[in-house]
């Protein structure tokens, strides 16, 4: 009996520590990670994996709970490079796991909210990462191609030229542009800032489960 009454006394205090040592990040907070490898949409495929290094410490009542060094891994989940002149290329990014220095490993719901790219990209409210469209320059070859156009059919046909010769020069240069395809690329090394979309729960019970 005493021995049963032992046992059970020694269950609780592993069950208590253990709930003392789980620890649960709200939605909302943010990791900053450094990209480890390049991800573009003219070369990577949906479904390849990436990963990222976590370069600042999150915090959690004043301690540290993930620290420098820990790793952020997951998947490709989206890529496209739209034809359309008003389109804008797009990579999305499913993160899944955090894994620790001492390798533990935990489920990870997050998306991503911004880059430290200042070259007319973005992340838009669903958390995709959106690369440059076409800028001004592009639709001033599209302007003096019409033009050239323009110019070039009022020689040869007088006013009904005019008209004839902007419409090819319009037409061709479209179709250059339609042809062309705008990537967007995210390289190793960019700064990424992550927010959770779900609580991360850091159990050590579930981490000696897996």
């Amino acid at each position: 009996m005493r021995k049963l009454v032992s046992l059970l006394c020694v269950m609780a205090l592993s069950l208590l520590a253990m709930a003392q040592t789980n620890i649960s990040l709200p939605t909302g907070t943010t990791l900053t990670v450094k990209l480890e490898n390049n991800i573009a949409t003219y070369s990577s495929k949906t479904g390849d994996p990436f990963s990222a290094r976590v370069t600042e410490a999150v915090l959690l009542d004043g301690k540290t709970v993930i620290p420098v060094g820990a790793t952020v891994q997951g998947r490709v989940a989206q890529l496209s490079e739209p034809r359309r002149i008003s389109g804008r290329p797009t990579i999305g990014i499913f993160p899944e796991a955090l894994v620790m220095p001492d390798g533990q490993r935990f489920a990870l719901s997050a998306s991503l909210a911004e880059t430290n790219l200042h070259n007319g990209t973005e992340v838009n409210d669903e958390g995709q990462f959106k690369g440059r469209g076409h800028d001004g320059q592009d639709l001033t070859e599209i302007g003096m191609a019409t033009g050239g156009g323009m110019v070039i059919g009022g020689l040869a046909g007088g006013a009904k030229g005019v008209v004839i010769g902007g419409a090819i020069g319009a037409t061709a240069t479209v179709v250059h542009w339609l042809g062309k395809k705008k990537s967007a690329t995210l390289l190793a090394g960019t700064e990424l800032v992550m927010e959770l979309s779900r609580p991360l729960e850091m159990a050590p019970a579930a981490v000696a489960g897996q």
